[in-house]
């Protein structure tokens, strides 16, 4: 890693990623996530119109990885510097290849926005000046299917991102580990997924039983199921390896963070979730207060898994 993008020099000690790096790992995974499954519900019912889910999916995939890119500077060494990261780029580290993804990125969600919105934008910022800028949708409508294609391979690449950052950390072996980048897409389909459901019913007048909210019901077990056997995978790598990586399972069960992994991840974002909707009753699973509980549940306990890893994965080095 070059002088220029040096800013975490002193992670060989203690825990120097903290809960803003956790936030920012959550926020662009709810980016990500959230664009993910839109699009693929797009092509795959062949929508023509601006649904719910796509409105709340795109505005949450610009906003939220905005606001995650606040936390990610505002928790650099050198926070004002951070602007050399983005003309010195060091394509063997994987911190330049992710910042020049994001940069990528984060212009295509703000485009999407726009796409998506063009009836919202047209009638209510017609008397201002941006109104100048209208003769770019015709534009923007032509080039729609080029910016959904890149804005879905771009958002993979963020989830995934966000798992390789902190993977080729190679004396911690929580983190080091090629199951962290998938479980971190997963996790942030489930995340995406959820968040993105909750602001489709809350301003977009979504039926959380109907359409596409329906369609995510269907696939959020899944997802959930698959995003419990890498968390599986990932223990049993580490108590088959060496002395030491039997020693870092130990973080699943003592000290601190085992009680954020069991309280935070496994009680909260699995067990809220399935208690509410398979355990209680047609009646309680099909109402408002369970699908936002479930929803709020669901994106806390990848909030609780992503500070579980990095808290946990950092304390235990060689």
């Amino acid at each position: 890693m070059n002088e220029a993008i040096e800013f975490t020099v002193g992670f060989s000690h203690g825990v120097e990623w903290g809960w803003p790096i956790g936030v920012y790992l959550l926020l662009a995974g709810i980016s990500g996530g959230a664009l993910i499954v839109s699009l693929a519900l797009r092509y795959y019912q062949r929508q023509s119109v601006e649904t719910p889910l796509l409105k709340a999916a795109s505005l949450v995939s610009f906003v939220t990885i905005v606001f995650g890119m606040v936390f990610l500077v505002g928790d650099l060494e050198k926070p004002l510097y951070f602007w050399k990261i983005l003309i010195n780029y060091n394509f063997k580290s994987v911190m330049s290849i992710g910042v020049l993804a994001l940069c990528l990125y984060i212009p295509l969600t703000f485009v999407l926005v726009a796409i998506v919105f063009e009836g919202w934008i047209k009638e209510h910022l017609a008397t201002t000046p941006l109104a100048k800028l209208f003769f770019l949708f015709p534009l923007l409508k032509a080039l729609r299917p080029a910016v959904e294609v890149l804005a879905f391979v771009f958002a993979i690449v963020v989830c995934a991102y966000t798992g390789f950052l902190i993977s080729v950390l190679v004396r911690f072996p929580l983190l080091n580990t090629a199951i962290l980048p998938a479980l971190f897409i997963v996790s942030g389909l489930s995340a995406g997924t959820a968040f993105s459901s909750l602001i489709a019913s809350f301003f977009f007048q979504a039926d959380a039983h109907a359409g596409d909210m329906k369609t995510l019901h269907t696939i959020e077990w899944p997802v959930m199921a698959l995003e419990m056997l890498l968390l599986f995978m990932l223990f049993v790598s580490l108590i088959v390896g060496t002395s030491f990586d039997k020693q870092t399972a130990g973080a699943f069960f003592q000290g601190g963070y085992s009680a954020l992994f069991w309280f935070g991840v496994v009680g909260i974002g699995f067990g809220v979730p399935l208690v509410l909707n398979f355990l209680l009753g047609k009646k309680v699973a099909h109402s408002a207060f369970t699908f936002y509980l479930s929803g709020t549940a669901s994106v806390l306990g990848v909030l609780s898994l992503r500070l579980f890893i990095l808290y946990a994965g950092q304390t235990f080095s060689a």
